[in-house]
């Protein structure tokens, strides 16, 4: 027989676990893939060509990559393809054909190569019958300017010397990716490579997927998306590494530019920077010396960065001159530059443009 405490207390027990069952919110079920692929076309504007392709390129890039396939996820890879292409695979880029001639000109000149023989080679015939001249002045996208220069530098001596390789259009597709970032983040592309990367990037399904994982694919414990958009036009992390800076600022009394640059690419470590050389001014406040530094430095552009004593004894200095917390992102001080702006835009004003985008499809 049960003592009649004991029987009490299961009682009790029991009574706590039927409430705590009544009360739990019922999960709800996962979406199937056309669900999903249903509500990421419902939050793509209603003129765009081809809803459904966009939205079947946007879900496999999301669950590819393991991404959450969330309300959040979806409206933030749409946001950044609004910004950056208007839904266009290839976007026309105006006067891209007077920028880039500019460019061959510049790029000559830095190696010393007279403007007749930049002519002569131009007026080479190219493999479609038209000069190479002419091409790049007709040229309206980057995928076609890019292709011509493929062919310059391997049909003609003076295209080799000129670019050996290195091809000048560095963007591409409908998120504007970077195709050095393509190019080093293959792993688990799930489409076969017929071509080349950079052909990947320039078409829909490849241009999405690589946006998305420079966009989404690195862990962060940003307290909201407007730092990833800030990320994805500055790099990796730099909206944190700019609220590093500014603490770090804050704690040596010096002035620093909040780019989100921690070091210069490439640097001896005799040869600091002025974030670095920052933080050596505290190097005995901090009892950490240049080589531990420039050992945390180097994390700039990994997950742990925030995990060094350089990142925690900086804060706690900043945050005891300052008599309060200071913010563990901020978006980087940074102008943009490019031969495409005709104007001066920054990387808070994409930030934010981004951000607006993404508001209005949360609103769908």
């Amino acid at each position: 027989m049960i003592a009649p405490t004991f029987a009490r207390l299961l009682a009790l027990c029991a009574t706590l676990l039927l409430g705590a069952c009544a009360t739990q919110a019922p999960r709800s079920p996962e979406r199937t893939p056309a669900e999903i692929k249903a509500d990421i076309a419902r939050r793509i504007p209603a003129a765009i060509p081809d809803r459904s392709g966009w939205a079947n390129d946007v879900y496999v890039a999301l669950s590819s990559q393991q991404l959450a396939t969330s309300a959040d996820n979806i409206c933030a890879v749409l946001a950044v393809i609004e910004q950056e292409s208007t839904y266009q695979t290839n976007p026309p880029v105006p006067g891209l054909g007077k920028i880039s001639r500019a460019e061959l000109g510049r790029r000559a000149s830095a190696l010393h190569v007279p403007g007749f023989m930049l002519d002569a080679a131009l007026s080479v015939t190219s493999p479609n019958g038209r000069s190479y001249g002419d091409r790049i002045a007709a040229a309206r996208t980057e995928q076609e300017l890019s292709t011509i220069f493929e062919d310059f530098a391997g049909s003609v001596p003076l295209g080799q010397r000129l670019f050996g390789g290195l091809n000048p259009v560095h963007t591409g597709g409908p998120m504007q990716v970077s195709i050095a970032f393509a190019e080093a983040h293959t792993d688990g592309y799930p489409y076969p490579l017929q071509d080349t990367v950079r052909h990947e990037v320039f078409g829909r399904r490849g241009g999405v997927w690589f946006g998305t994982r420079h966009l989404l694919g690195y862990p962060s414990d940003y307290d909201a998306l407007l730092y990833r958009f800030a990320d994805f036009n500055a790099g990796w992390y730099a909206s944190r590494n700019a609220a590093f800076q500014a603490a770090l600022a804050k704690a040596s009394g010096t002035s620093l530019a909040l780019d989100g640059d921690l070091l210069i690419p490439g640097s001896a470590i005799d040869q600091p920077g002025a974030t670095e050389r920052a933080a050596r001014g505290l190097g005995t406040r901090l009892a950490l010396s240049d080589k531990e530094i420039r050992r945390a430095l180097e994390r700039g552009n990994a997950a742990d960065f925030g995990d060094t004593a350089l990142y925690r004894k900086v804060f706690a200095l900043a945050e005891a001159s300052a008599g309060k917390p200071l913010p563990r992102a901020i978006l980087p001080g940074i102008t943009l530059e490019s031969p495409k702006i005709t104007r001066t835009l920054t990387t808070a004003w994409f930030a934010q443009r981004v951000a607006e985008r993404w508001r209005r499809c949360m609103g769908k």
